[in-house]
């Protein structure tokens, strides 16, 4: 199940209520469990956001790797080619 960026804020929300509570929270609510596993999601959106800055700056860089070489290159040289 995926669950969108409303949907989290209103279940955070709701666990917050739950811990709040203390003793007198709901028998049985896994208030530290739901909370262990939103603070799972925000490290894994931080990664995605790492992983996807690095890709995006690894691609700038082959695409002016590419760029160069082809400027350094025999005038006859397809850059389509095979090596």
């Amino acid at each position: 199940m995926i669950l969108s960026s409303s949907q989290l804020r209103a279940l955070k929300e709701r666990n917050d209520e739950e811990l709040r509570k203390g003793k007198y929270a709901k028998y049985g609510y896994p208030a530290h469990t739901i909370q262990d596993l939103l603070q799972t999601v925000d490290a894994v959106k931080k990664e995605k956001k790492k992983w996807k800055q690095l890709a995006q700056e690894r691609g700038r860089v082959l695409q002016e790797v590419v760029s160069l070489t082809v400027k350094a290159a025999p005038t006859g040289f397809d850059p389509d080619d095979d090596l």
